[in-house]
Order: structure tokens, then C-alpha cells, then sequence
């Protein structure tokens, strides 16, 4: 069954979009529609890429306003880790679950996940659609369960063309060098990509230089973990060197500004990024460290820093803001996306024109970057079907209600 949207605002004119088998076939003022079927926007819905987020530990919606107002190290040592290991694979299938809802509701269609009991991540996304990167757990001594979840992981995903597995060592400090090296042989044979924490702190990289006498980019490098299939999270504290191995690596960037400011991490440098040829996508971090998944929030905070640290205000365009929360993660996710024409993925927003903080209408991608809300977003489309349409996710009730049941249970632990 083909779908067919008509009437959609498409660079400012009325067309018609035709979707198959995943795909935009073909886009006109006008489209045949038997066999199909038909969502008409009436001229008032714009079409627009998706965001795809580059960066998240989905699950820890459960732990949202959990352990507040706390410095990273202690905050994750002292309070997150404790609860996390009490959780159970059903507990982070809803709280996946819950993620995916909010994600979805705010126009995201992938996420980058790095998370506990990977293999109950994977039931939430087959069961709402979405695309996604799970990772394979390694943080400290890697328990007999952890390994069972990762096996777990490779034979489940295997055949679920919307996820991709990747390697997720957590960071410097919590991942030793043999394993780090042990990672960088099995990427070469495996082919997967890589997603860890980097340079997210001062202390992170006072200590890499004491111990390696290098930075953390540069220690990754030496193990040849740095190339075109590794996300690096957060790389608050860079060196202009820094910036230059990732630049010729071709590896990519998860700017995750809200997360940085929380935690007082820093204030990545965007402009520096861009002007050194680095590929720059945007994340939310987990909502402990947010609070939300919004996309469209990441992009107006991200757009702000970006100014604040150039000190220039044509720092941070929302052309480059919007093309790294779309274009440059969906190039991470191996989708041929963030752009609505004929052979790109069939993923994209129907954006509210007739929502108030949407009327002007003088600069669309303008609006989503600076005055946008998730209230703006109508429907979702991953992969030619709808997550959301004219509001409706399926399930969102019943998984809010077993998601309280589970914040409840863990409230209890206190």
C-alpha cells in the first residue's frame, strides 16, 4: 500500500507527496491516488525533516527529576548507578518505551542509545517503529548478564532493517585499555560503530593527560577508535588538534548543549566545530540530565551557545543548526535522509502552519530553531507510516500508566 499526502506546504507551495515502500517516489501539485493511501493537509501542514537524536540513554525517563542539582561524577557514582542496578530488562522495556512516545511526540524518528539491557530497548523500538542504534554494553568489568544482553542483542536485531547495533564503551574512565583495544579489533572485523562519552568534563581531560599524557581525543585516536563510524558524545573540551583528528577521521559529533549547561560540563564550541570540518549532530543526553527529549529545545540552546562562545551573533545559523539535528544524524544512522525529495527516506514532520507561534511564516526552519514547541508537530512519518498521526501516538496511554507504576516502585527505594 503506497501513502499519499496531499496538499502539504513543501518550500512554501502546495504538493503532493507520494511514499513507497519506505521512500518518497515522487513529489507534484498533483499525484494519482489509487492504491493509496490518502492524508490531506489542507495547506495547512508544512513538511519537514525529522530529527534524529545522536545521543541518549532512552530508559532514564524513568529516573526523570531523580537526584537533582549534583556534579556529574558524584551524581552518577553516588545516585544514578546505584538505582540503575536495581533495575530490571521489563523496567527499561517502559521506560524505552516512554522515551520513544516523548521522542516521536517531538518529532524525533532515531535515537542513538546507549543503555542497559539493550535487548528490551529493541522489543519498545520493533513495537513503535522508530529507528535506532543500540548499543553493546561495556562499562567496567562487563557482568556475565551484560554479556548475555549483548549477545542477546546481535541475534534479535539481526533482522530489524530499523536498528543498527554499535559498540557503547561508556568512557576513558570507566573502560580500560585492553578493552578499548579489544573494541577497535572487533570494529574492523563486525563493521559496527562506536558511541561513547568523550571529553565531556575538565577532569576528564585533566586526567587522561596526566595518566596518558594526551587528551581523550587524541588517547582514542592511538587506539584507533576515532574514524567515520564513531559518534563521540558531548567533546565539551576540545583542542584545536582535537578537532582536527576529528575532522579528517570523519567522525561525528553529539553536541548535547542542555546536558552540558545542567551539569555545568561546559559550553561546546559549535562555530569552532563547524569552521574545523567536523560533522556536528545534536542530542538530548538522558532526561536525568536534561530533563526532556525534545529536539526541538536542543536546537534553540544549541543555537544560543554556539553565539555565546564565537561571541558572534552570525554564529550558530539555523541552517547549520537545523541540518546538524536532521542531515548529519541521519547520515550517522545510514539513512538517506534529512532532505524531503524523490529517493530519500520516507521520514519526515507535518508542522502546524496555522499554531501561533508558527503564523508569520517568514523563515520556517527559523521558527522550529528559535519559537517552535512540540505542540507544533501534527504528525510523524519514519520509514513511510505514521508514528503519530494528528496527534495520536498508539499506546502512549497505557505506557505513561505502566511507566508510573515503575517510578513509583523505584521511589520507594529512597
Amino acid at each position: 500500500m503506497k501513502l499519499l499526502l496531499k496538499n502539504v506546504v513543501l518550500d512554501g507551495k502546495e504538493q503532493s507527496i507520494s511514499i513507497e515502500n519506505g521512500m518518497i517516489s515522487a513529489i507534484a501539485p498533483a499525484l494519482p491516488q489509487d492504491n493509496t493511501e490518502i492524508f490531506d493537509a489542507h495547506g495547512k501542514l508544512a513538511v519537514l525533516p525529522p530529527f534524529y537524536n545522536a545521543h541518549n540513554h532512552a530508559a532514564m525517563t524513568l529516573l526523570r527529576g531523580y537526584a537533582e542539582d549534583m556534579e556529574l561524577f558524584d551524581w552518577l557514582s553516588n545516585h544514578i548507578w546505584p538505582v540503575e542496578a536495581k533495575l530490571t530488562a521489563e523496567d527499561i522495556y517502559i521506560g524505552t518505551k516512554l522515551a520513544i512516545m516523548e521522542m516521536i511526540r517531538s518529532g524525533t524518528v532515531y535515537f542513538n542509545d546507549s543503555y542497559w539491557h539493550p535487548e528490551a530497548a529493541l522489543k519498545a523500538v520493533q513495537e513503535t517503529g522508530i529507528r535506532a542504534t543500540l548499543g553493546l554494553l561495556y562499562l567496567g568489568d562487563i557482568s556475565d548478564d551484560a554479556k548475555s544482553a549483548n549477545a542477546a542483542l546481535i541475534e534479535a536485531a539481526k533482522d530489524v532493517d530499523t536498528v543498527t547495533v554499535s559498540h557503547t564503551p561508556h568512557a576513558i574512565y570507566t573502560v580500560d585499555k585492553p578493552t578499548l583495544q579489544k573494541i577497535a579489533e572487533m570494529m574492523k572485523s563486525d563493521g559496527r560503530k562506536v558511541h561513547i562519552h568523550v571529553s565531556e568534563t575538565a577532569k576528564e581531560v585533566a586526567d587522561c593527560l596526566k595518566e596518558h599524557g594526551v587528551t581523550p581525543v587524541e588517547y582514542l585516536d592511538s587506539l584507533g577508535l576515532i574514524n567515520d563510524r564513531a559518534m563521540l558524545a558531548h567533546c565539551v573540551h576540545l583542542t584545536d588538534h582535537d578537532r582536527e583528528i576529528i575532522s579528517d577521521r570523519g567522525a561525528y559529533i553529539a553536541h548535547n548543549p542542555v546536558s552540558n549547561m545542567k551539569l555545568c560540563s561546559g559550553m561546546f564550541n559549535f562555530e569552532a566545530a563547524r569552521k574545523a570540518g567536523c560533522k556536528v549532530a545534536i542530542g538530548t543526553d538522558g532526561t536525568s540530565s536534561n530533563n526532556n527529549l525534545s529536539m526541538i529545545d536542543e536546537m534553540k540552546v544549541a543555537a544560543l551557545t554556539a553565539k555565546m562562545t564565537a561571541s558572534i551573533p552570525t554564529a550558530g545559523r539555523t541552517a547549520d543548526i537545523f541540518h546538524a539535528a536532521t542531515a548529519i544524524g541521519a547520515e550517522f544512522a545510514g539513512v538517506k535522509a534529512g532532505k524531503i525529495a524523490p529517493g530519500y527516506a520516507a521520514d519526515m514532520l507535518l508542522v502546524k502552519l496555522d499554531h501561533p507561534v508558527m503564523s508569520a511564516n517568514y523563515d520556517l526552519i527559523a521558527d522550529m530553531v528559535y519559537a517552535a514547541s512540540p505542540e507544533v508537530i501534527d504528525s510523524v512519518i519514519c520509514n513511510g507510516k505514521f508514528l503519530m498521526k494528528n496527534n495520536v501516538i498508539p499506546e502512549e496511554a497505557e505506557t505513561v500508566a505502566a511507566a508510573k507504576e515503575v517510578c513509583q516502585k523505584i521511589a520507594s527505594w529512597q
